[in-house]
């Protein structure tokens, strides 16, 4: 089965020595201690939210000593699974968190609900249809749907994170926010897309976003991996905010003007059906106009 393969995804970086942030002496000394341990305070920063958490709090509901807490704090923010406000200094849940929390609620939310929608683009397409929703400044596939289509690209994996604006979803996501929320997110992504992606830049995505948003829906023209296309369409809340997006991959020859005519229609009809089932939209509702909030690129005609 013929394939195009991708450069690696965003990940975090390497591990520190010792295990949950403890001196090498305390993990040789307890690792399933440190494990349980660490768990334990992220497991307590989540049911903090959406106030996050103190150190103080932390040393005082887990009874530990204080200089234990942090070097185990400091380890989950090093791997993405807690963040620290740079102002409050409270802890909450990192990105890597999410990450894992998304992939692991296949019966729950947005991800559960378009489950049979990605069936029916990967079935009727015969090509590979995924969800994407944000995360800050970046995008996370929640599922790929595979087609029967027999040469696949292989460009995008269930769990796989980039800056948003990288793929079509990506593209489709950064669109359907607000200008100032784009300039935002393209400057707090700007050194991950120079030393990252060279196929892109921030003018590029500039472009893409305004070309996204002309057109009525997003297209990847093969610009993370030649020869790998996508279309996508966002998935919007009551607010016009962006939640998901819906998107097709396949080979270049595939997605043709003329095919991309085909297509969008369908994944537009399923945006809305999600959108319907999340109750963020009537279910016989048409196209309509953008919200007040965010950019509507999925009413556009293709």
């Amino acid at each position: 089965m013929g394939r195009a393969h991708k450069p690696s995804a965003v990940r975090p970086g390497p591990e520190p020595d010792g295990v949950g942030g403890l001196s090498a002496g305390e993990a040789a000394g307890g690792g399933t201690q440190s494990i349980e341990r660490a768990v334990a305070l992220l497991l307590t920063v989540g049911r903090s939210a959406p106030e996050g958490a103190r150190l103080s709090d932390l040393v005082r509901v887990s009874g530990l000593p204080k200089p234990t807490v942090r070097r185990v704090l400091l380890a989950l923010v090093r791997t993405g699974l807690l963040d620290q406000d740079e102002v409050t200094r409270r802890y909450h849940v990192g990105p890597e968190a999410y990450v894992l929390g998304t992939l692991a609620g296949t019966r729950f939310g947005i991800h559960a609900l378009a489950l049979d929608g990605l069936a029916r683009i990967a079935r009727t397409s015969g090509d590979c249809a995924f969800l994407s929703v944000p995360r800050g400044a970046f995008s996370v596939c929640l599922h790929r749907e595979e087609g029967t289509w027999p040469i696949r690209t292989h460009v995008l994996q269930a769990g796989d994170r980039h800056p948003l604006g990288i793929g079509a979803g990506g593209l489709a996501l950064l669109a359907a926010f607000p200008d100032a929320e784009v300039e935002r997110m393209l400057a707090a992504n700007a050194q991950a897309l120079e030393s990252h992606y060279p196929g892109y830049g921030v003018e590029v995505l500039r472009a893409q976003v305004a070309d996204a948003r002309g057109r009525g829906y997003a297209l990847n023209p093969g610009l993370y991996v030649a020869g790998s296309w996508g279309i996508a369409v966002p998935v919007l809340g009551p607010d016009g905010r962006p939640l998901g997006a819906l998107s097709l991959a396949a080979i270049e020859s595939r997605l043709s003007p003329e095919r991309q005519a085909e297509l969008v229609p369908l994944l537009k009809r399923e945006a809305q059906a999600l959108e319907a089932a999340l109750g963020h939209r009537p279910a016989a509702e048409p196209s309509a106009a953008a919200h007040p909030h965010g950019r509507t690129i999925a009413n556009a005609g293709p």
